[in-house]
């Protein structure tokens, strides 16, 4: 059996572009709890300021349980 778990990522308060380092440091601290990455989707995601959202991405992690 595999467990999943969804991380919402995007730059800024309000979109800008993705930066790598942040999101190795994602990768890396998942992986020292045992998650793999599954897949990496481009998508909007809720923005902190006003309504709609903002380019972002959502990565996806598996383990097994």
């Amino acid at each position: 059996m595999y467990e999943y778990t969804v991380v919402e990522l995007r730059e800024g308060l309000i979109g800008g572009k993705m930066s790598g380092d942040k999101l190795e440091r994602i990768l890396n601290d998942h992986a020292a709890k045992g998650w793999q990455l599954k897949a990496i989707t481009s998508t909007e995601v809720k923005g902190r300021i006003g309504p709609g959202g903002v380019d972002g991405i959502l990565v996806t992690f598996e383990r097994q349980r």
